[in-house]
């Protein structure tokens, strides 16, 4: 159960255990817009992957929280060990999916992304509310277990470059990953890291939701990755995941999220970059 429609989310609206999560974003460096703004499924609870489930510490933006800090938050969202959740966001699929995969890391298994997301859910004509938290939730008894395999850091991608154990995919645009394009932050080198390959997240999306499984096996086939573990980057760790998410879809290849991506990649001169000419 990775990812889920909007009809199977609809027959499962009265189970007791089902946790509906918002994680709509407050700003994107895709230049996506949201048909609704303001609202959310009626229900559901907030998830702010942005300020709170986030390591307010790091210098660099949206790392993963520590185990601690996300199993108390999980608990203040009322989220139990038994919860099937579902997580969305109001720009079809975008953000989800790093929520998905950070419930994956943090050992609750029970999780899929809303198919087309908000819009999908709106405009099957099901029932959404004001954007706004859910009041006096119950303290929920959801215990994190941190899973370390799932997250890579700049020295395992840099020793990896020599390596060349595992493949490294990402999901940026094909200019920013060429270094043709600059990128969207400022005093950030464009290009990417040695050894790379690119495959935009957009590629896997058609008009907000996941292309079919058939559609995806074709674009995986075609970076021949035979059964090499993959590590997926991107810009902030964003959108890495929607094409980890894709890629779950149809391949048993381990994977794992370069959590720094290209935000920690990029800054400075401290980590080898290619462009292309």
């Amino acid at each position: 159960m990775n990812l889920v429609s909007v009809n199977w989310l609809k027959n499962e609206l009265s189970n007791p255990n089902l946790i509906i999560l918002d994680a709509s974003p407050l700003s994107n460096k895709a230049n996506l817009t949201a048909e609704f703004l303001g609202e959310k499924i009626k229900g559901a609870r907030i998830f702010d992957s942005e300020k709170v489930f986030v390591d307010t510490e790091s210098n660099i933006p949206n790392m993963f929280p520590s185990e601690e800090k996300f199993t108390k938050e999980c608990q203040q969202l009322g989220i139990n060990k038994n919860s099937i959740i579902v997580v969305y966001d109001n720009l079809g699929i975008y953000l989800s999916p790093r929520v998905w995969w950070m419930f994956k890391t943090m050992g609750h298994t029970n999780v899929a992304v809303l198919d087309g997301g908000l819009s999908a859910y709106k405009n099957a004509g099901l029932p959404c509310a004001s954007y706004k938290q859910e009041e006096n939730l119950l303290k929920g008894n959801f215990e994190a277990d941190f899973n370390i395999e799932n997250i890579k850091d700049s020295n395992f991608v840099l020793e990896n470059i020599a390596s060349k154990k595992e493949v490294v995919i990402d999901a940026r645009g094909n200019g920013r990953f060429t270094g043709k394009l600059p990128e969207p932050r400022v005093n950030m080198q464009s290009g990417h890291i040695p050894n790379a390959i690119n495959l935009p997240f957009s590629n896997v999306l058609d008009n907000g939701k996941m292309k079919p499984k058939s559609q995806l096996k074709s674009i995986f086939n075609e970076l021949d990755l035979a059964n090499n573990n993959l590590v997926f980057s991107c810009g902030s760790g964003v959108t890495a995941c929607i094409i980890l998410l894709a890629s779950d879809l149809v391949l048993d290849n381990k994977k794992s999220l370069y959590d720094g991506s290209w935000v920690e990649w990029g800054a400075g001169t401290k980590f080898p970059v290619e462009k292309e000419s």
